[in-house]
């Protein structure tokens, strides 16, 4: 799996949830594109990934 351009290897079928969890991503401060689809956060607790698939990750910073 690519996640913002770094081969990540991950079990096919994991669970997006697990993969932000086990990788340290605080899920409310974050965006998530899965090839080229932008996730609901209501949707990270079921949406499937695959090692295949392309990710990228942006975290949102406050600031002035």
């Amino acid at each position: 799996m690519n996640i913002n351009g770094q081969n990540i290897r991950i079990v096919s079928g994991t669970r997006l949830s697990d993969i932000l969890f086990s990788n340290g991503y605080d899920r409310t401060k974050i965006c998530v594109e899965l090839n080229g689809n932008i996730i609901p956060k209501k949707d990270y607790e079921s949406v499937i990934v695959n090692d295949e698939d392309s990710m990228e990750i942006v975290s949102f910073v406050g600031g002035g």
